[in-house]
């Protein structure tokens, strides 16, 4: 945002330089990111009436003057320049002098020119860097002439308007109110505690009228507020050099008298404005839509452009006539013979124009102003403020014709009224960490525009109108520490804060003990975004009524592939694998421990839940037992017992699926990648994945780790193999042995065996067998002991899973 330095004192008496004003602003929460004096390339320039004009002697295109620089003496001056004549009042630039060129700077100093001394240099309009718009005659090709009273001798800057500095001030998002410069006025008299002058301090007229506007808001939400006002008796000419002067500060060029007040009071209230003319505005209506699909229009610029429904339009009663908060359409723009006018000011929803700006890749001043938001107390001030100049330079009568859209419950200006915030100074200063004396408190907070009532210990404080921002005592603290001072803040430990030693805490040091476990065995860590595109459920074949599918929608997402949070962390971790093969990693090993989000109801009414979800991928060397192995590293690491069941999941190999549990309770899933899915990612390799909610098994950790000392003797080592019916899985034989035998430590599967000869629906189990002796037995397990054990086992499987020893 930039504002000229001159124009702030116009509502400000600023009593200190424009560099301490810049540190002021700084402090009170307005990063000024330049400050530039627009005059630092003029020096030594001063004005001066020609006295008399002689032909050079000795070139006939050269002329001699003598000029008269007031208190600076009489100087002689050879010019080219065939504008000049006796009794005019030129820019001199004397001997020293710095003035502009080409881009750069130049230094005059007293010369010859063919034999004649030249005592300095008249100046052009881009010798001193200025246009039309801040001195007339400035773009002409020549010396310019100043007006006939200018003071002789003085200091051609302030005569020309470059004796002025010009802040770039950085205003956060949650400030639209000072995307003005009487917003950074209102808080340049607070920091500086001076009075603000009011913005209206004189009414205009308005005059009967048969003309009858009306306005129809089709989509409130995306216009809450829409202000008309027609004026009539309009003379299109140029505007005051004042006002021309000022719009070329802030970088915009003058068109008429009409546009300048619309681009004026848009610097100077922070509202959009757009001036329509009457007669091409069909049937005294407007109407606020959205655009029909293919529908086009032509903007001012000259651009056309082809709409679609979320593309909000102003249009009259038959077609379109401007983008609505971007930029008007070419069919209604004011022209020279504009005899009659229809002001609008709207508030417009910030997204809908965001979105329409970007699809369009139209972007204006409206545009840049209306994303960040515009208040609807705006609207009303713009209006009065644009009236009163229609009126003041006599180029329009306001009427009493005024169409309003979509009206609420108004304050003064039209506004909706904030809500009251009821606190204490004790809260304030809380969460401050100081004390800030109550008479600070309630100063800063009425030179800030609030309404205070001091309740003793308590008050009461009514946000201004436009300070929709401002919503909890919070706020208010804020808004008294950025004027009373961070100088102030004192480093205090908080009321819980004890002093450590620094360091993780519990629950984060077994979540880095979770990522080791994975990367000792192979696992390398990915980080990926919190959100995907809805595509993805449909490449997982999940079902409509999946609960994966109910996802929360992203109101502004980067685009349709991140558009909504994960509710599963697979399609990452998928989309993570086929990036790698088709970039050459034909193997590897990847794990994301990340949140997942699950609304609790939709639409969005209040925040999400959140569950903290590991997810594994393996391709290229590697299968499912290999990925079980990773569930089984982190299940003995932390005490937990995982049990394996046969599953499915649409996205996974029908018989190549196990469901994870933690005692009754199901955690994850595990298994390899749907062949069909495979085929249509083009890829070649098994890929195998798992998912396991971090959240429900961490309360299961163990919490404390007890050693038992090593068994002097050495383990005792049996092989058993036995026929099972084909639905037992290894899970239940492994469990059976464990159950049946305590001295049995361990029972490791190594040979699953079908064939005819041992019976249609039956398999062959191997497995190992490890006795652990008592940890005080000097000798290992005597062999009758032993044949003891496995009888014990034997008689087990055969009881509980039908087994028989093969």
């Amino acid at each position: 945002m930039k504002v000229p330095f001159s124009w702030l004192k116009e509502y400000v008496e600023i009593d200190i330089s424009a560099e301490e004003l810049e540190k002021k602003l700084f402090s009170c929460g307005f990063e000024v990111e330049e400050l530039t004096y627009l005059g630092k390339d003029v020096e030594n320039v001063a004005v001066g009436k020609i006295v008399s004009c002689e032909k050079h002697p000795d070139a006939d295109r050269l002329t001699v003057c003598k000029v008269d620089c007031g208190a600076r003496g009489e100087k002689q001056i050879v010019t080219a320049a065939t504008n000049v004549f006796a009794g005019a009042v030129v820019p001199v630039a004397l001997d020293g002098a710095i003035v502009k060129h080409e881009g750069g700077v130049q230094k005059i100093k007293t010369g010859k020119l063919r034999g004649v001394v030249s005592e300095g240099m008249f100046c052009s309009g881009e010798e001193l860097g200025i246009t039309d718009d801040f001195y007339d005659g400035a773009e002409v090709n020549g010396i310019l002439i100043l007006d006939m009273d200018t003071p002789l001798g003085a200091d051609i800057r302030p005569v020309v308007g470059i004796d002025d500095y010009i802040f770039d001030i950085d205003v956060t998002a949650n400030r639209p109110d000072c995307q003005s410069v009487y917003g950074i006025a209102r808080e340049v008299a607070a920091v500086l505690d001076k009075p603000l002058k009011h913005l209206v301090e004189t009414w205009f007229h308005a005059v009967e009228t048969d003309v009858k506007f009306s306005v129809e808001v089709q989509e409130p939400k995306l216009c809450p507020l829409y202000v008309g006002t027609y004026v009539k008796d309009v003379k299109i000419g140029p505007s005051p050099r004042w006002m021309r002067r000022r719009l070329a500060l802030m970088g915009l060029r003058s068109v008429n008298n009409v546009v300048d007040i619309t681009n004026y009071v848009l610097l100077e209230v922070g509202q959009p404005m757009h001036a329509f003319d009457r007669k091409f505005l069909r049937g005294d209506k407007i109407v606020v839509r959205c655009a029909e699909e293919g529908e086009k229009i032509v903007t001012l610029d000259e651009k056309e452009f082809t709409l679609h429904p979320e593309n909000l339009l102003i249009c009259d009663a038959e077609r379109p006539v401007a983008l609505a908060g971007i930029m008007g359409g070419l069919n209604s723009e004011i022209k020279d013979d504009t005899a009659e006018v229809f002001l609008e000011a709207a508030c417009f929803a910030r997204d809908s124009v965001r979105k329409t700006s970007r699809a369009l890749g139209q972007r204006s001043d409206s545009s840049a102003r209306f994303e960040k938001g515009v208040y609807e107390i705006f609207p009303w001030m713009a209006m009065t403020r644009a009236l009163i100049l229609m009126e003041e330079l006599g180029c329009g009568t306001p009427t009493k014709c005024t169409a309003v859209g979509n009206l609420k419950s108004v304050s003064e200006y039209g506004g909706i009224a904030p809500g009251q915030i009821d606190t204490t100074y004790e809260k304030i200063n809380s969460l401050l960490g100081i004390h800030v004396p109550k008479e600070e408190v309630n100063g800063i907070l009425k030179r800030l525009g609030f309404g205070v009532t001091d309740k003793g210990e308590e008050l009461s404080v009514c946000p201004p109108l436009w300070r929709e921002d401002v919503e909890g005592y919070p706020d208010l603290a804020e808004e008294v520490i950025r004027l009373y001072g961070y100088e102030h803040i004192r480093p205090t430990f908080l009321p819980s804060a004890a002093v450590t030693h620094g360091g993780l805490s519990p629950a984060q040091q077994r979540e880095r003990r979770f990522k080791e476990v994975l990367a000792e065995e192979g696992y390398y860590e990915a980080v990926g975004y919190s959100f995907y595109s809805p595509k993805d459920f449909d490449l997982l074949r999940l079902p409509e009524d999946a609960e994966e599918r109910r996802a929360i929608t992203l109101k502004n997402p980067l685009g349709e592939d991140l558009s909504v949070m994960r509710t599963i962390l697979a399609p990452t971790m998928l989309a993570n694998v086929v990036r790698n093969v088709r970039r050459g990693n034909e193997e590897g090993r990847l794990f994301e421990l990340a949140n997942i989000f699950r609304a609790k109801s939709l639409p969005l009414e209040e925040f999400p839940e959140e569950r903290k979800h590991l997810s594994v991928a393996l391709w290229g060397d590697g299968d499912f037992f290999d990925l079980k192995g990773a569930f089984e590293a982190i299940g003995e690491c932390f005490g937990l017992k995982f049990t394996y069941e046969r599953g499915e999941k649409p996205f996974l190999h029908p018989g190549v699926t196990a469901i994870v549990k933690l005692g009754d309770r199901e955690v994850g899933w595990l298994g390899e990648l749907h062949p069909a899915i495979a085929a249509e990612l083009a890829l070649e390799k098994k890929v195998c994945l798992g998912e396991l909610d971090y959240d429900a098994v961490a309360p299961a950790f163990r919490k404390n780790i007890s050693f038992k000392p090593v068994p002097k003797a050495p383990a005792t080592k049996r092989d058993i193999a036995v026929v099972v019916d084909e639905k037992v899985t290894c899970a239940e034989v492994e469990g059976c042995i464990l159950r049946a035998c305590k001295a049995a430590k361990s029972a490791e599967l190594f040979d699953v065996y079908r064939d005819a000869r041992i019976g249609s629906g039956k398999k062959s189990m191997a497995l190992h067998i490890t006795f652990a002796p008592d940890p005080a037995a000097e000798q290992p397990i005597p062999a009758e002991t032993a044949d003891g054990y496995m009888k014990k086992i034997l008689s087990a499987l055969s009881h509980t899973l039908g087994a028989e020893l093969r």
